[in-house]
């Protein structure tokens, strides 16, 4: 099974992710791990929710 990038949704085995981690640590994921389908993000004062149609919701 393919894992992905879950700020960029390319393959996480393709090139060099170290700015998505950057990023990640301020952003909440925009793209699903297992489908690399974009999600749905909600972000409010107390954290942040995403949610793939396919694979459910990931909060932070």
């Amino acid at each position: 099974m393919t894992s992905y990038c879950d700020h960029c949704g390319r393959p996480a085995y393709e090139g060099d992710h170290a700015t998505c981690l950057a990023a990640r640590a301020m952003e909440p994921p925009r793209y699903c791990a297992h489908c690399a389908r974009r999600m749905v993000v909600q972000v409010t004062p107390l954290g942040w929710s995403a949610r793939c149609v396919e694979h459910g919701a990931v909060s932070g």
